[in-house]
């Protein structure tokens, strides 16, 4: 079935996995288009397949998701939004089989990670996967007792296995950070959201204390930094690339001024999105 790409949202893995339901939880109006990479979500919406592509960049427990920041500098798409997606994990098996049957769980190495302490409590051995609906699925499809998946209930409804055991997640709040990209830049009504944050990749120049000094004017200015990560794309060039997201909008007094200081120590400074804040960003 065919589905309209202006109502198509994009994300990486098969029908079921925990991007699957983040985008039905997000966008539940929309349809959803499984991608086997980042690159082809990227895709998706580059060649008209998707008006959207949601992709997790970080996880409360298990950190960034590194793969997708070193594609970042290549895509030409624009951050529209962000959706924190609570992960809740289950141990999924062959109907029938109880929880002492299984020896072994399948599951993304991500996913793992999540569930390392709940895994060796059960006395279970942790085989990586490339995705966590595809490890329910193959699981489904060897019929072995013995083997079992991590991954969403979503994944278990559609490949017909039943939940052994509950949240394996080591921690109760195990959230997943997604971002949303699309051809063109949001457009937003400043004067009525609440928090708008910025997006920006940029390299510091090859001086001393360059990063300080970059971000020198943020702290004069008041701006806040809520993400700042630093990364080496290119071990030979000897430089770091840096992503952050702070609060504001380019077009502020007070950020246009922290921008201006920022590019006199940085070069190849970009521009990646600016959107209205998930809500759930500031609840207590």
């Amino acid at each position: 079935m065919t589905h309209d790409p202006k109502n198509t949202i994009a994300f990486q893995g098969i029908a079921g996995a925990h991007s699957d339901a983040a985008c039905k939880h997000a966008y539940p109006y929309m349809h959803t288009l499984p991608c086997p990479a980042f690159e082809d979500v990227f895709a998706a919406v580059e060649e008209g397949r998707a008006v959207l592509a949601h992709i997790p960049i970080e996880n409360s427990s298990a950190g960034r998701v590194a793969e997708v920041h070193n594609l970042l500098p290549h895509t030409k798409l624009h951050i529209v939004g962000e959706y924190f997606h609570k992960v809740r994990h289950h141990l999924l098996g062959l109907k029938g089989a109880k929880l002492e049957d299984v020896k072994a769980v399948y599951s993304h190495p991500q996913a793992l990670m999540q569930c390392r302490l709940s895994c060796r409590k059960l006395g279970l051995a942790q085989e990586p996967y490339f995705d966590t609906a595809a490890a329910a699925q193959q699981i489904a499809e060897w019929k072995d007792k013995s083997k079992a998946a991590l991954a969403s209930d979503l994944a278990g409804e559609l490949y017909g296995l039943q939940i052994l055991q509950e949240d394996m997640q080591d921690s109760p709040n195990n959230t997943t950070l997604f971002v949303a990209f699309a051809k063109e830049p949001e457009e937003i009504n400043f004067a009525k959201e609440k928090q708008v944050l910025t997006t920006m990749l940029f390299t510091t120049r090859n001086i001393a204390a360059g990063l300080y000094k970059a971000l020198g004017g943020f702290a004069t200015n008041g701006v806040n930094l809520v993400k700042l990560e630093s990364y080496i794309p290119d071990y030979a060039a000897g430089t770091a690339q840096f992503f952050i997201t702070f609060e504001g909008y380019p077009e502020e007094k007070r950020v246009s001024h922290a921008l201006e200081e920022l590019g006199f120590f940085t070069k190849n400074a970009r521009l990646l999105g600016v959107y209205p804040a998930d809500a759930v960003r500031y609840k207590a």
